[in-house]
């Protein structure tokens, strides 16, 4: 399966059995509509309603992000996935305080072993992040101390800026990143984190659609009326595996510099051409492949998290406690 991504300007309409999409100069190119699993659009393209049934009737989500690389939304297909009894477990169980907390400290225990794991692999490499390694080490001992989702927000707050705290030192080139900022992003790292986290974001949300799991109703973040908060919530986990690594990566081998970028009046964004490296090399990672504990055999990043909406909805039909993702490699 392929995800793809479109910069063109033109028009992307169904043309037979496939997506046609058609720049301004003729040129066209056909997407083979069963190999595709989701669409991202960035250019200036203009779709019909016969595109979206088309898209729609074939499950491919479709996220469009403006001009400037922020990401704006996704046309989500009808679910045809469903199950009315996981629905109700899954909203029950975010009606129940204790149960929300238990699932919402779940996330941040996840995501905060895989922040130190990544922490651990620069400091082994001649960084020095042991205060910061410490002082996160201090602060995951509060999670299960937290009785309501502020307090463990706030936990997670903390964990989050000793963890930014040390990029400076993870990253070899000089930047000026002292706190994260993200409406509007204001500096190359922040308008980075941005759009990395957006992708992970679609990513979670075109894996949840595969799932009989509803995307609006989450435990760590609040449900929304303008947003599919779930994928907030399992985006925690992987974000440092997939989303900080690869950022760590592509600065550090140059790929991207400041000159990749453009200061707007009050914000940063990313030109078209540095995008396009970011999205290839995004689209490489998912595709990684690490050999599974339990299962016995190689699964790609991306898989790893719909195994993760799976061991979601096994600990809402109270078959087996749910417990994040960490990595073990």
């Amino acid at each position: 399966m392929e995800s793809y991504y479109l910069f063109s300007s033109g028009e992307l309409r169904r043309k037979d059995n496939v997506l046609r999409l058609t720049a301004k100069d003729g040129r066209f190119k056909d997407l083979k509509v069963e190999m595709t699993q989701e669409i991202f659009l960035f250019g200036e393209i203009d779709l019909n309603t016969k595109c979206l049934d088309f898209s729609g009737r074939l499950g491919i989500p479709i996220h469009i992000f403006n001009y400037y690389g922020f990401y704006s939304g996704t046309y989500y297909p009808k679910e045809s996935n469903v199950s009315g009894d996981l629905l109700v477990k899954q909203a029950l169980a975010y009606a129940d305080s204790e149960k929300r907390l238990e699932i919402a400290q779940q996330f941040i225990e996840a995501a905060s072993y895989n922040i130190v794991r990544n922490l651990r692999y620069y400091n082994n490499r001649e960084k020095d992040l042991e205060e910061e390694i410490h002082q996160i080490k201090l602060l995951r001992k509060e999670i299960t101390k937290t009785n309501d989702i502020q307090m463990l927000m706030g936990t997670e707050g903390n964990i989050r800026k000793n963890y930014y705290g040390s990029w400076s030192k993870i990253i070899n080139q000089e930047i000026d990143f002292k706190k994260r900022v993200k409406r509007p992003p204001d500096n190359m790292i922040n308008t980075l984190i941005s759009f990395v986290n957006s992708l992970i974001y679609t990513t979670c949300l075109a894996e949840i659609y595969k799932t009989q799991l509803n995307a609006t109703i989450s435990y760590l973040h609040e449900p929304s009326s303008r947003r599919f908060s779930l994928c907030l919530d399992i985006s925690e986990v992987f974000k440092p595996l997939i989303g900080d690594r690869l950022i760590f990566s592509l600065l550090n081998r140059g790929v991207l510099t400041e000159n990749d970028f453009e200061q707007g009046s009050n914000f940063c964004y990313m030109k078209s051409a540095a995008r396009m490296r970011v999205l290839q090399a995004y689209d490489l990672r998912l595709k990684e492949t690490i050999k599974h504990r339990t299962l016995g055999r190689n699964v790609t990043y991306r898989h790893l998290i719909r195994l993760e909406c799976y061991k979601l909805i096994k600990h809402l039909m109270e078959d087996k406690k749910y417990e994040g993702f960490k990595i073990w490699w």
